[in-house]
């Protein structure tokens, strides 16, 4: 039985409904805090049980009868992400599990600026000695963050955010795709992979003029300080945490920290990956 955590979330239920589709539904199974928003999948005859990284004692139920167990990586920050996604490798070791496969980052470092890095790196680390055989998935930049910022974008006529640099903007699909190549085909990704991305990187202005292209109007991208745009993030709303974690991904940018594009992620899905305008076609299209 394959169980992958995080079944709910965006990449957890793509990678979810991709195992449907290649898998009987009776082999596949999945870890989630909330078991009543994994009624359908239960619906579908997926294995549904609640598992939480922070409860570890639920995870030995969650993971029982696993081959293998793709953990989702924590929705947290700090130390306590990196405990709770070692509960996780830990519960997965101890359920019998074959193999750990963990939805790590293409800039996993101990000193990204960004804080998910450290966590991912740590993680990594654990993996390393953990004894048994594992596939940490460096997955490029989710595509998709770019809708907290196009919305305001379409608004305004401005992107207005922080100084930024080059980005592989990554689509979810591509990524779950690559997740379900590594669970269901024999020795794909073993250990660290290379970075799984997409075949361009993108900065802010580039994205800008992306934007103008598909609404016909400008979109001018505007670079605001750091702290003006803590400042007018918080005042807006943007809890002072959220708004310093968020002004971190910029600061990673700006230092070159996910301006890395690798052929492994198109050469595993065998066509070309998800450009960057198809994204932002979607997130246009999703606001009328």
């Amino acid at each position: 039985m394959i169980v992958v955590t995080g079944a709910t979330g965006n990449l957890g239920s793509q990678i979810v409904d991709q195992l449907l589709a290649r898998l009987p539904a009776a082999e596949i199974g999945v870890s989630v805090r909330d078991a009543d928003k994994a009624a359908g999948l239960a619906v579908r005859g997926v294995r549904v049980r609640t598992g939480d990284f922070t409860d570890p004692a639920t995870l030995e139920h969650a993971f029982a009868g696993a081959d293998q167990v793709l953990v989702v990586s924590a929705s947290m920050t700090g130390d306590a992400a990196v405990a709770a996604n070692r509960a996780a490798v830990d519960a997965a070791r101890a359920a019998g599990a074959g193999r750990v496969l963990y939805t790590s980052h293409q800039a996993a470092s101990p000193d990204s600026l960004f804080d998910p890095q450290p966590v991912h790196a740590a993680t990594e680390e654990h993996l390393r000695g953990a004894g048994v055989p594992f596939t940490s998935l460096r997955n490029g930049f989710y595509a998709s963050t770019l809708g907290y910022y196009v919305g305001d974008a379409l608004e305004s006529g401005t992107l207005a955010l922080p100084a930024d640099g080059p980005v592989s903007w990554t689509a979810h699909a591509d990524l779950a795709e690559a997740a379900v190549t590594a669970l269901t085909t024999e020795g794909t990704l073993d250990g660290i992979t290379p970075p799984l991305t997409a075949t361009e990187t993108l900065d802010l202005a580039d994205v800008a003029r992306e934007l103008s292209d598909l609404t016909g109007r400008t979109i001018t991208r505007v670079v605001l300080p750091d702290d003006e745009w803590t400042a007018a993030a918080v005042a807006k709303g943007m809890p002072q945490r959220a708004a310093e974690f968020t002004l971190g991904l910029f600061r990673a940018s700006r230092r070159g920290e996910f301006d890395v594009v690798d052929p492994t992620l198109t050469d595993l899905l065998g066509r070309p990956t998800a450009t960057v305008r198809s994204a932002l076609e979607g997130m246009v299209a999703a606001r009328g």
